[in-house]
């Protein structure tokens, strides 16, 4: 069988991972403040960078907690805000595993549809002209997980307004904000309403997958209730791992990581919409200003699932678009680019593109290759 292609993993590839930087992090963290690294730390994570954190959002470090990775910082919330039965609104499609946290705790989940420049806001007001009374409403603002899509300000606006309006907190889910390749940025939604917004992002994109290490910034009062169930969690976070990223942050090292990732991305994202325009022209995508992800919508007709199996079958994987929504995408497909080489590209759209061709009944496109 010929080596596996994955696009169902939102991972840079090691190439442009920072090793040596981190090695270097690690040892001058270790030098600088080894009874911190080593010991039990605070609830609320690593003081220092805490407060590095809360240096870059403005605002006082009593409005940051850091944590094991930002899905668990998504977890306390949940656990914090949602019970059983609560309303929760979502993008449609949105992250398989938020998906799951939110169902597994009872919620009662409305997804509203995502455009290409964020949610339906239109239809949001509908859906609470009708009844809703959300407690909250999961937003992935920035490249969103699986569409890519970005929301506009005019959008982040009306969203705010609609939460006063409603009483309702919105959950900024924002992992992917500094990996804009193109376009201009709009301001984070917890800058324009702190009070209203509960924000949450990651160094897994910026530094590594492996580091486990996000935050929230919200309320003081709610980072405090938060804060109560981390210590109950496990006493307190990964000192070592959150460590070795403040060192990262503050020695220069994270800035110049993002331009090494965001560089790779552009080339990686630019290749994947030429590819899918040649080989596979039935595709509609929109092309991505940043982040990790390309939502493809195929014909109606198609069956991904049936697409999914022939494409494994010649070393290729990636997501099913079914797989982000409570009911729908069956004809929709999320491919993740940042783990994957230029080449590997090019080799794993031919590949799908003869997969396709298979399950439409035709001959493959590229059969004599």
């Amino acid at each position: 069988m010929a080596k596996m292609i994955s696009f169902a993993r939102g991972a840079p590839s090691l190439d442009i991972i920072d090793v040596d930087g981190l090695r270097a992090a690690a040892d001058a963290a270790f030098q600088k403040d080894p009874g911190g690294l080593t010991a039990y730390g605070s609830g609320v994570g690593y003081v220092p960078l805490r407060d590095w954190i809360a240096e870059q959002h403005g605002v006082p470090a009593e409005r940051v907690l850091v944590t094991n990775g930002s899905m668990q910082a998504d977890a306390f919330l949940f656990d914090a805000l949602v019970g059983r039965g609560d309303t929760v609104v979502v993008e449609r499609p949105t992250y398989d595993r938020t998906l799951l946290s939110l169902r597994s705790r009872g919620a009662d989940v409305r997804m509203v549809e995502l455009e290409h420049d964020g949610l339906d806001v239109l239809a949001l007001e509908r859906v609470l002209k009708a009844g809703a009374q959300p407690k909250l409403a999961h937003i992935i603002p920035n490249f969103q997980n699986p569409a890519g899509y970005t929301l506009s300000l005019a959008k982040r606006e009306r969203l705010l307004e609609l939460a006063r309006e409603h009483d309702f907190t919105v959950f900024e889910d924002d992992p992917y904000v500094d990996l804009r390749f193109a376009g201009e940025p709009a301001p984070t939604m917890v800058s324009l309403d702190p009070e209203r917004v509960v924000y949450a992002s990651s160094f897994s994109k910026t530094v590594c997958p492996g580091i486990r290490v996000g935050y929230l910034v919200a309320p003081a009062e709610l980072i405090a209730r938060i804060q109560k169930l981390a210590v109950g969690a496990y006493i307190s976070p990964n000192m070592v791992a959150e460590g070795i990223v403040n060192e990262f942050c503050r020695s220069g090292a994270l800035a110049r990581s993002i331009e090494t990732v965001k560089a790779a991305l552009a080339e990686r994202a630019r290749t994947l919409c030429e590819c899918l325009e040649r080989e596979l022209p039935d595709a509609r995508f929109v092309a991505p200003q940043g982040g990790y992800f390309l939502w493809v919508d195929l014909p109606r007709s198609t069956d991904v699932g049936a697409l999914f199996e022939a494409a494994a079958t010649r070393g290729v994987q990636f997501v099913k678009g079914s797989d982000f929504m409570l009911d729908g995408g069956e004809a929709s497909l999320r491919l993740a680019y940042a783990g994957v080489t230029e080449a590997e590209i090019e080799e794993g759209v031919g590949r799908l593109a003869e997969a396709y061709q298979e399950i439409a009944g035709g001959v493959p496109v590229n059969a004599a290759r």
